[in-house]
């Protein structure tokens, strides 16, 4: 009898992972994907059943987004939002910007000023001085906060912003800052702050949804003011950690009507996180001084109908003549965004790509390497900054276009992760950030094809095989 169970156990499991495959078949995004999940569904059901279910969804589900006709409630804040900015703040055509926009499914707006923030000291500074000088509300929004030195000093910083009468909406990743105390929590809603985890698996229907990151880093100050960039919340983003020594990252301080759609982008994530609408101020306020620069805030995430990260890449490489710089921790792009790269390079543009040194993941690290000397020998250059670990995420197209924000060049942004870019179109902002990136080249070391070609075989091996776990690292 107990063998008769087992063995129809075994059939069940079998077909379960047969049927499992099939769905891997109809949804999974990429041929990669699919096959991988398959093969490992048909040949080890038995572990690759629950792996598939809580690690291999496609898509998120369940996430209302203002920006899709089907939410009328949330649709009718939005519509008041683009009703303001539209007439006021558009910019002129620019077929090179309509795919962008549609992508975003924001406007593109006129009148902002936006600020480079290098490194941790500045970003935070800039950072702690918004929360100080905020009137009416802060909005705050990051992957990790760590419960160390910098995490207690925002801590205190949204406390004493609150106890000014200021109303603070703080939102973090369950999973990124799964390390937070509760009593951090406890201390930041005694205050009277809104605090609340953003949760991919919220509800029984989508208690599977475990894989899905919201990787976004975001602070909205009235309204009027908006940060967004690399950093999270911890003292190593400040370059004070052993392990990894000084951290280049980078931030993006943005004044005037763009920063509404930091706002938006926030604003749907806690309607996922609460079920609440926030009212919030949604009139567009123009940069002060002689401010010019054209801004469009593109958010991406694992429930957008298209994939907004890799489709964004892939028109910046495809827009770039001259040159196309970006810099990114995590290097696994996929097939399209390689491409993209190798046929910039072809046909003559200075096609650089930074990554670090030192690795802080080691299977996206070796990944790389399975396409490395491909990528090279088609002309794309290949840096590796020295100083310490490199975590920005920027990109540069010619002397008229670049973008600061969330987005690694990996599978896991592309496709696993709720990410945030401010795109850029401006000579002037382009021109500072060109500066930055020389600079950074400058502490890079070239990756040259010998060193590729020269590995040991098993590092050829590692390399092949961590790249074939690509579609779910």
């Amino acid at each position: 009898m107990t063998a008769l169970l087992g063995g129809l156990l075994i059939i069940c499991l079998h077909l379960l992972g047969a049927l499992s495959g099939l769905m891997a078949l109809m949804s999974s995004r990429t041929s990669q994907g699919a096959i991988a999940w398959i093969i490992c569904l048909i040949t080890f059901p038995y572990l690759a059943i629950p792996a598939y279910w809580f690690l291999g969804r496609p898509r998120f589900y369940g996430y209302v987004s203002a920006r899709e006709q089907r939410d009328t409630s949330l649709r009718r804040v939005l519509d008041q939002f683009r009703t303001l900015v539209e007439p006021a703040f558009a910019h002129p055509e620019d077929a090179r910007l309509r795919a962008v926009e549609r992508l975003a499914m924001l406007p593109m707006t006129g009148d902002n000023h936006c600020q480079l923030l290098i490194n941790g000291h500045d970003t935070f500074e800039s950072l702690f001085q918004g929360i100080d000088q905020a009137e009416d509300y802060v909005l705050i929004q990051f992957f990790i906060v760590r419960n160390d030195a910098l995490g207690q000093a925002l801590k205190r910083r949204l406390i004493e912003c609150a106890e000014r009468g200021v109303h603070v909406f703080f939102l973090y990743d369950e999973i990124g800052s799964h390390a937070l105390p509760e009593r951090y929590f406890e201390e930041l809603r005694a205050a009277g702050i809104a605090v609340h985890p953003f949760g991919s698996s919220k509800g029984w229907r989508h208690r599977f949804q475990v894989n899905f990151r919201n990787h976004r880093k975001i602070m909205v100050a009235d309204g009027h003011h908006g940060w967004v960039g690399g950093l999270n919340v911890g003292v190593e983003y400040r370059g004070e950690s052993k392990k990894h020594g000084h951290w280049r990252d980078t931030h993006l301080k943005l004044t005037g009507p763009a920063v509404l759609g930091l706002q938006e982008s926030f604003w749907e994530d806690w309607h996922w996180a609460t079920g609440d609408i926030l009212s919030l101020a949604w009139h567009p306020h123009a940069a002060p001084g002689k401010a010019r620069q054209h801004v469009v805030i593109v958010p991406s995430g694992p429930s957008d109908p298209l994939e907004t990260a890799s489709l964004l890449i892939q028109h910046a490489i495809n827009q770039a003549n001259e040159r196309f710089w970006v810099t990114s921790p995590y290097f696994v792009p996929d097939q399209g965004v390689q491409d993209s790269l190798k046929l910039a390079a072809l046909r003559g543009v200075d096609v650089r790509v930074m990554m670090p040194e030192r690795p802080d993941h080691l299977l996206v690290f070796l990944s790389a390497f399975s396409f490395l000397g491909e990528m090279i020998r088609a002309g794309v250059k290949i840096y590796r900054y020295q100083p310490g670990f490199l975590h920005q995420k920027t990109f540069l197209i010619d002397d008229h276009t670049s973008a600061v924000g969330t987005v690694n060049l990996d599978n896991r942004s592309f496709r696993l992760n709720f990410e945030v870019t401010a795109y850029v179109s401006d000579q002037a902002f382009a021109a500072e950030v060109a500066q930055m990136l020389e600079a950074d080249f400058a502490s890079c070391r070239q990756v040259m094809l010998e060193e590729i070609e020269k590995r040991p075989l098993w590092h050829k091996l590692a390399a092949r095989a961590a790249y074939l776990a690509s579609p779910i690292q």
